[in-house]
């Protein structure tokens, strides 16, 4: 047998034992010496006390040191405390530099925003409190942060009610493991499964508590497949007992309901209680972290006494390495605490238009004609797409950046084509590099010293699709910069303008390394261990990536990279998915939690696998899965390469029929998705979000994740049962809802069992908003560009609603220079106005548009007006019954204002006589 058909054979084992989830392929917290050693701690086990507290170039600045060493000579950790705009805290905690420790801890850079730090509030004083034994310092209006130095703890405080916020270290669990000498007895190495850890530098974690107060739910640091609020983990009545993982990790067939870590991490948690609003923290650490949430009861023994008055939830954080740099976000509203959160990380990228719209992908579309033909099969059935994926196949033996020229003799020549229908490609670009001599980018990468290092120093050697790999080190700035130069049309040759980029197994997803990834002592730019910013190479790759094109567009053109793995900040890259998920009900369920929490947690451009990636859906399934993709802010279609082909009109004329009107659905709202994106790139906001954000006081809706809202104006229910006959459906609120569908109303603050058809899933307009459409049908959003609007004004009990459209070219970062339109629609006593949202620019910068709104269509008005008067034109229009969808057949009619014809970019008002 030949070396290259073992080297196939082995790597075929090896791809085969991660092709489903494994429990014993993956460590569990009892196999992981730091989460294991801080689980044993007990509360008030930590006695460290501040001391040496100042204030120092604008920040609270002390040392932490053990109290039972107080008197002899100990090595102090650091404690530095920033105050900054918005009631945003920051506490760092690291060595001291000064002593010399064997290494410089790894702090996560390229996170934080550049312009974060230009909003510094600079103390000027220390108040002392509680007999000394406290200080406490300004926050921002109401809120206090406060230092107590013996025994070591921090809280914010609202200083209106003298009440917690968010406390840290209250149970006496921080514990910080020094760097220092091996000595010769010690034996370091880990050892799991057949890998082992040399561990160089020894145990280095790092543990602590977090108390929310006040709280109800706790919500956020994804991702995993479970509910949206988080359940304790530990405690009484816990049945098992294991934190939610924050670890990278390429898991195929992911189970739902576990607390197992998946493709990406971001340790921001949110709480949210009726009593006091939202609060939330954030642990900028790279590292793999373990946290537990701790049942009520959990402390019972601990003698530990804190505000009785307040509930409470008790969480504990636990993570490998790295320093303690952490941010407190004080709210109180949700949203609030969305935007200080952004302020931090930054908010999303706001995506071109044609990535708003429906994604057509498959592993793999196999050749030129089959692109060609499924591409001619939408035009045949009537049903729009902009975006058609190839997948690994696509490339010259699994080597990125080229093309398999017997498949795809013409990749310019097919990419010109689906341009030529307003229509885009993406081509998938993964980070493992094959290890072949005549490939010009290993060559080069291995000429320049570019890739990730072994423990030994050697370029690292692992297995990926391409067999043996090496992975670039894109933490180097100047690897970035190498990296993003190989998108030019130069470089990446068949590539044209209408072609983006996709990343997978960016975890870095490694088959034959421990738990299918890098091994912790690999070695990064600047001596950083894996072990340190593991949870960050994903986040690193999606922004080298994205930087290529931009750098391809010359600056120009906003970049489309969709990315597996995540950290916190990648929402100012690109989208995301949550990977590869299975055809079944249960996953099609929890993929509303799973895009949810992205999205609680900066990633609002995220969405689900329709019709799942593993597996053969049931055609009631895949129909229900498009119908609920429709709502999910990434819209796209996968499948593994074993499974059947699932195009949308191989389901028969009826079920084509169905998946073609949830594509509609979302073609028609495109306006208004577009808006919420550009709502979440200025406010952190997401475009889909809990029902509770919207109505922060309704307890019903706390831990309701089977529904979520789209905006503040659309409230949808998945389906998640088979031939599923009824539907009870919560709608909060005292105003109104109306049926998307129907126009029905239904009174708010009340669960409604429905009655549930093929046609579509619950969907709701909420009383007092104005939805834009666009109702006419094109094979592509692009060739929608033009096309008028529809208003659909939901009233409310005062007979009144408002909303918003956000205009720009789609494409271009103009939009920065202030070349977009943004309109307020208002209506009130009989008349709709249209106001200007768009700040006043100084230059000559803008976005003109001669689109009008054609229609607009009025739920919940007494009918009998007949006319209404266009002013200032001073021109009457007529008021007739119309369908609610212009293109659905005996759609019901409601008051429909016809060809009004005012310019969407212009004041006017309209008034019903």
């Amino acid at each position: 047998m030949s070396n290259q058909t073992l080297r196939f054979a082995f790597l075929l084992l090896l791809c085969s034992s991660v092709f489903s989830w494994k429990k014993e392929e993956f460590r569990n917290c009892n196999q992981t010496p730091f989460c294991k050693r801080a689980r044993s701690r007990t509360p008030g086990s930590s006695d460290l006390i501040a001391t040496h507290v100042a204030i120092t170039d604008g920040d609270l600045t002390a040392n932490l040191i053990p109290k039972s060493q107080s008197e002899s000579n100990p090595k102090p950790l650091i404690l530095t405390l920033s105050v900054f705009q918005d009631g945003i805290l920051r506490l760092k905690i690291d060595e001291d530099p000064s002593l010399n420790p064997p290494k410089k801890r790894f702090q996560v850079p390229d996170v934080v925003v550049s312009q974060f730090s230009d909003t510094k509030l600079w103390l000027q004083r220390l108040t002392s409190e509680d007999d000394g034994l406290s200080y406490a310092v300004y926050l921002s209006d109401g809120y206090s942060a406060v230092l107590r130095h013996d025994p070591f703890e921090l809280f914010i405080r609202d200083d209106n009610s003298g009440d917690r916020v968010i406390s840290f270290n209250s149970h006496g669990l921080f514990d910080f493991e020094h760097l220092r000498e091996k000595n010769e007895d010690e034996n370091w190495e880990e050892t799991f499964r057949s890998h082992t850890d040399k561990r160089p530098y020894g145990p280095q974690s790092i543990s602590f508590d977090v108390s929310f107060y006040d709280a109800d739910f706790v919500y956020g640091i994804p991702e995993r497949a479970t509910s949206l609020a988080l359940k304790p983990t530990r405690g009484p009545n816990v049945e098992e007992s294991e934190p939610y993982r924050l670890f990278n990790l390429d898991v195929f067939e992911y189970i739902h309901e576990s607390p197992f870590g998946l493709y990406g991490s971001i340790p921001f948690m949110l709480s949210h209680g009726k009593a006091r609003g939202t609060s939330g923290f954030f642990w900028l650490n790279a590292a793999e972290m373990q946290i537990d949430v701790l049942a009520p009861g959990w402390d019972a023994e601990s003698g530990i006494s804190l505000p009785s008055s307040q509930n409470r939830i008790d969480t504990m954080w636990m993570s490998e390495a790295g320093v303690v740099d952490a941010f407190f976000f004080v709210g109180p509203r949700p949203k609030d605490v969305l935007r200080q959160y952004a302020a931090v990380t930054g908010p999303s990228a706001l995506p071109q238009m044609f990535a708003v719209a429906y994604h057509q992908c498959r592993w793999n579309y196999r050749d030129e004609e089959d692109v060609e033909n499924v591409d001619a099969k939408f035009d045949e059935y009537d049903i729009p797409y902009d975006i058609l994926w190839l997948d690994i196949e696509h490339t010259n033996g699994k080597r990125y950046f080229t093309w398999d020229r017997v498949l795809f003799p013409n990749p310019e020549e097919m990419q010109r084509k689906l341009a030529a229908k307003g229509r885009h490609m993406v081509t998938i670009v993964d980070p493992h590099i094959k290890r072949d001599d005549n490939f010009h980018l290993h060559k080069e990468a291995s000429e320049k010293g570019y890739y990730v290092k072994d423990s030994s120093g050697n370029d690292f050697d692992g297995w990926c699709w391409p067999g043996s790999s090496s992975y670039a080190d894109t933490l180097s700035p100047e690897i970035r910069s190498w990296w993003a130069d190989k998108f030019s049309y130069q470089s990446y040759v068949g590539s044209t303008p209408s072609l983006y980029i996709w990343n997978d197994m960016n975890e870095p997803s490694v088959f034959n390394g421990p738990e299918v990834t890098m091994p912790r002592d690999a070695l990064h730019y600047g001596g950083v261990e894996h072990r340190e910013l593991h949870n960050a190479y994903g986040y690193y790759f999606h922004m080298a990536t994205a930087e290529g094109l931009v750098r391809r567009g010359e600056g120009k053109d906003r970049p489309f990279v969709l990315s597996r793995a995540l950290f916190a900040g990648s929402q100012r890259y690109g989208a995301v998915w949550t990977g590869d998920n299975t055809a079944d009900w249960d996953q099609l369920r929890v993929s509303v939690p799973m895009v949810l929490t992205l999205g609680l947690t900066g990633m609002s451009f995220a969405g689900a696998d329709v019709g799942g990636f593993f597996g053969n859906p049931e055609t009631e399934l895949l129909v229900r899965w498009y119908q609920l993709g429709a709502f999910y802010p990434f819209f796209r279609a996968h499948a593994h390469h074993d499974t059947k082909r699932r195009e949308p009109w191989l389901f028969g004329e009826r079920n084509t029929g169905l998946i073609r009107d949830a594509i509609h659905v979302r073609y028609a709202l495109l306006p208004y998705f577009y808006t919420l994106f550009r709502e979440a790139n200025t406010t952190g906001v997401p475009v889909a979000r809990p029902i509770w954000m919207e109505f922060p006081s309704d307890e019903a809706t706390f831990s309701n994740d089977e529904a979520f809202m789209v905006g503040n104006s659309i409230l949808v229910q998945g389906i998640y049962t088979e031939r599923a006959k009824h539907a009870s459906v919560y709608l909060p609120g005292k105003q109104s809802w109306y049926d998307l569908r129907t126009g029905t109303v239904y009174k708010g603050g009340v669960t409604h069992k429905l009655e549930v058809t093929e046609e579509s899933i619950p969907a709701f307009q909420r009383g007092g908003t104005i939805l834009p459409r666009k109702d006419r049908f094109r094979r592509s959003s692009t060739q929608m560009t033009n096309d008028p609007f529809t208003l659909v004004i939901a009233l409310n009990s005062s007979q009144a609603a408002e909303g918003e459209l956000y205009i720009d070219d789609g494409s271009s970062f103009g939009f920065l220079e202030g070349a977009f339109i943004h309109r307020r629609f208002i209506f009130a006593n009989g008349k709709l106005t249209s106001v200007d949202l768009a700040p006043t620019s100084g230059g000559n910068v803008s976005h003109r548009s001669d689109v009008v709104i054609e229609r607009i269509i009025l739920l919940g008005h007494t009918p009998g007006s007949k006319n209404a008067l266009i002013e200032p034109s001073n021109q009457k229009v007529d008021i007739e019954l119309g369908p609610l969808w212009v293109q659905r057949e005996r759609s019901p009619v409601f008051m429909t204002i016809r060809k009004p014809n005012v310019r969407v970019a212009e004041d006017w008002t309209i008034k019903i006589l």
